[in-house]
């Protein structure tokens, strides 16, 4: 990416953002609830849990529960909400948002051939196939309806993004896992850099709270089970107590230009995306290098394209989901990247207030990075009662906002198959 880093004058910048969360609907909500220490984490309503040991989830809130909550029929019509499995209504919800803030409504055709859109997941439409397959052995082959297929393709949120507002430029789907959508975040930039593209919609979308994903999650002894009566306390990285990530569901996109391009049309830049970095531990299915090197490795890439070094970042918002394994070996690499580093240096993890949302989870952290770049704040790092020893060097905001001035923020996402990316932001000068 040569052209990144050589037009420093006229950097890459995020206009629009767009989000749908356990936290509820738009960024406006989600930033409140965040800053004031909410938690999304409740009890899993979603389906009978009675046989499972995790009964808890991350779910949007509906509208019937909450003034901002979701109600697909606020962003579509009813016709085709039922094309659609949840994942692509939360993208088309959570890019709605993120358009109209950048107002970029492209009407000639060149600009829409300008337009990318890069829309991650890290499982696609799971319930619809699973769903699929019951109505397959129950009733048969025949009482499948006609748009089983595109409801469950994991590109059809990007897809659909791109037929309603007709952007006709490069069209994508990261399936990377849980560090999918920061990738399209990432891929966003190359097409940008690369000329290929004015304007890049990225994103993600996940909503897979859903039996057998529950159930296998479960086998793999991946998901919290100690807090099913408190489930607000389940998510907690960094804390001695945490065991095992909060399974979630939602959706956020951010609209990416160049400054330029974003100052031509009289919008305001929200941040500026200096350095990405991605990389493979090439070592475990479902676990990363103990040692952290391969994370490391993308952190250390995305500081090089943002020609940036260890004393630059004023805060890290950690990919840890609560996994004891996990979180160790990010904090090892954080300190690997960091050796110099103390409390001078915030690291926290959104998903102790929102649970893990798989493959848009590096979308909706990257929203609330930008958003604590323009206020100064780390949001709280909750449910830290009694800190692991290895990551309490860092400012780990327990249980409370910490005021600070943020200039820098490298975000992080991990997943399985031992995929890494980093992504730095700064402030706009």
């Amino acid at each position: 990416m040569r052209n990144l880093e050589e037009r420093t004058d006229d950097p890459i910048v995020v206009t629009g953002l767009g989000a749908v969360s356990p936290l509820g609907v738009g960024v406006a909500t989600n930033w409140k609830r965040l800053i004031a220490g909410q938690s999304g984490i409740v009890t899993n309503t979603r389906f009978d849990t009675a046989d499972y040991g995790c009964k808890i989830a991350g779910l949007v809130p509906t509208k019937q529960d909450d003034p901002h909550g979701f109600d697909a029929l606020d962003h579509m019509d009813a016709k085709d909400m039922r094309k659609m499995d949840l994942f692509i209504q939360y993208s088309l919800a959570a890019t709605e948002e993120a358009l109209a803030q950048a107002g970029w409504k492209p009407e000639d055709e060149e600009q829409k051939d300008r337009t990318a859109t890069i829309i991650a997941t890290g499982v696609g439409g799971f319930p619809v196939i699973t769903q699929a397959v019951t109505t397959v052995q129950q009733r048969g082959p025949r009482k499948l309806s006609p748009f089983v297929v595109p409801s469950f393709l994991a590109n059809l949120a990007a897809g659909q993004v791109s037929i309603r507002y007709g952007f006709s430029g490069p069209v994508g789907c990261p399936v990377t896992a849980c560090a999918a959508s920061l990738q399209a975040i990432g891929d966003g930039m190359r097409l940008i850099a690369s000329g290929e593209a004015d304007v890049a919609v990225c994103g993600g979308a996940d909503a897979c709270v859903d039996p057998v994903s529950i159930g296998g999650f479960s086998a793999a002894r991946a998901l919290s089970v100690s807090h099913n009566a408190e489930p607000q306390k389940a998510s907690r990285p960094f804390d001695k107590g945490h065991d095992g990530f909060v399974l979630s569901e939602g959706a956020a996109t951010l609209v990416l230009e160049r400054l330029s391009h974003a100052r031509k049309r009289g919008t305001i830049p929200l941040a500026m995306l200096a350095g990405y970095g991605t990389t493979a531990d090439a070592y475990h299915v479902t676990a990363g290098r103990p040692d952290g090197s391969g994370a490391a490795r993308s952190m250390r890439l995305a500081l090089k394209m943002a020609g940036a070094d260890a004393a630059d970042i004023d805060y890290i918002n950690g990919h840890s989901t609560s996994t004891p394994v996990g979180d160790a070996a990010e904090i090892a690499a954080i300190r690997s990247v960091f050796p110099q580093r103390g409390k001078d240096l915030a690291v926290t993890s959104s998903k102790s207030a929102i649970g893990h949302l798989l493959g848009a989870a590096g979308a909706i952290e990257a929203v609330y990075s930008v958003l604590a770049l323009r206020e100064d704040l780390v949001p709280p790092g909750l449910n830290i009662d009694e800190s692991e020893a290895d990551a309490d060097i860092f400012e780990l905001s327990p249980n409370k906002v910490t005021k600070k001035r943020l200039n820098s923020i490298l975000s992080n996402g991990f997943g399985f198959g031992g995929v890494n990316a980093a992504l730095v932001m700064r402030k706009v000068s």
